[in-house]
């Protein structure tokens, strides 16, 4: 049994991450501690285990084997580089950190200590995305010319977002950072790393961070990469569109369908949009972790789309800050 100690509850996911925990047949929570002790406090009680104050007294107790990080996005640095040099296994969620140097570091106190990191970034294992990313390796769509990925939702102006998700010290950034974090590491497994960012932000409800965004990313081909995330549209589907030179997929315009046009197979079936079939999803990101501790194993992709994701946000910032393209060399690890 690998014995898990929640590391907050800042995040909106954090009790759907302790869920997982709870019941996964190889893992149980056996302690909680939280930078707010009056939540975390509550959050212990309610599953009849240990609340620590302390981080570092938590960190010490051997009977704990590895922790969900869901602290504030700008304590991530402090918290995972702790819980690795203290032997701890580390499962967190997106973003790894908000810089690339800060990301640097974690992954040299985990590499030291021989632990296990593995980033929550759910949409690489659903069903559409492994479809997507099939009908492009068979090279259905030809030369890759534009992938366009966008998530909104209406938290910003429903009133159903936590307030600390709108604090730019605590969170890095608004809804690019959060929500478009799906949008942006699905068009970086797409198309790959670009070679330059351009981001743009708007704050329709005036909070501190934006609340709608877009991040074109430019690659030296040619092609073009757009990102778009939102906190302020109630009606607002996900959706994927990757154009090629010699076809073109739908997702989510507006059902949730894979829809495919190609050359590939003849004129004919060019003219008209065929159905996709999806295969099963791939174990969550969760059970992967489980597995890569149970196995001995490392997260490669993950650990790599992670720190490239962290890598676009970073640059998507300083582009909306500056008002400017981006250059990906330009950020220092």
């Amino acid at each position: 049994m690998i014995r898990v100690a929640m590391l907050s509850f800042w995040h909106v996911h954090a009790k759907d991450y302790a869920k997982q925990a709870t019941e996964h047949p190889d893992t149980e929570i056996v302690a909680v501690w939280d930078e707010i002790p009056e939540r975390g406090r509550k959050e212990a009680e309610q599953r009849g285990v240990k609340f620590y104050e302390s981080l570092d007294e938590l960190l010490k107790q051997d009977h704990i084997d590895a922790v969900i990080v869901d602290a504030p996005t700008n304590m991530h640095r402090e918290v995972m580089v702790k819980a690795a040099q203290a032997g701890k296994h580390i499962f967190t969620e997106k973003v790894l950190a908000p810089t690339l140097k800060e990301c640097n570091d974690i992954l040299a106190a985990v590499e030291q200590a021989g632990v296990k990191l593995v980033v929550s970034l759910p949409r690489l294992n659903d069903r559409y995305t492994l479809a997507i990313q099939d009908v492009i390796e068979q090279g259905l769509l030809g030369r890759l010319t534009l992938a366009r990925v966008r998530l909104s939702h209406a938290g910003a102006v429903a009133g159903w977002l936590p307030q600390h998700f709108f604090n730019l010290e605590q969170c890095a950034g608004g809804a690019l950072i959060d929500l478009g974090c799906h949008p942006m590491y699905l068009t970086r497994l797409f198309l790959g790393l670009p070679e330059s960012v351009t981001a743009s932000y708007g704050y329709v409800t005036g909070k501190q961070v934006e609340d709608n965004a877009v991040s074109v990313l430019q690659y030296a081909d040619g092609a073009i990469g757009v990102v778009e995330a939102g906190f302020v549209n109630r009606c607002s589907p996900f959706s994927i569109e990757i154009h090629g030179t010699d076809g073109s997929l739908l997702y989510g315009l507006p059902d949730s369908k894979l829809l495919l046009r190609t050359t590939k197979r003849g004129e004919e079936a060019a003219k008209q949009w065929s159905e996709v079939a999806l295969p099963d999803n791939r174990p969550s990101a969760f059970r992967q972790w489980v597995s890569h501790i149970q196995n001995n194993t490392t997260a490669d992709e993950n650990i790599r789309l992670a720190v490239d994701l962290t890598r676009l946000m970073e640059a998507s910032n300083l582009s909306a800050r500056e008002k400017r393209s981006v250059r990906l060399d330009e950020l220092s690890g």
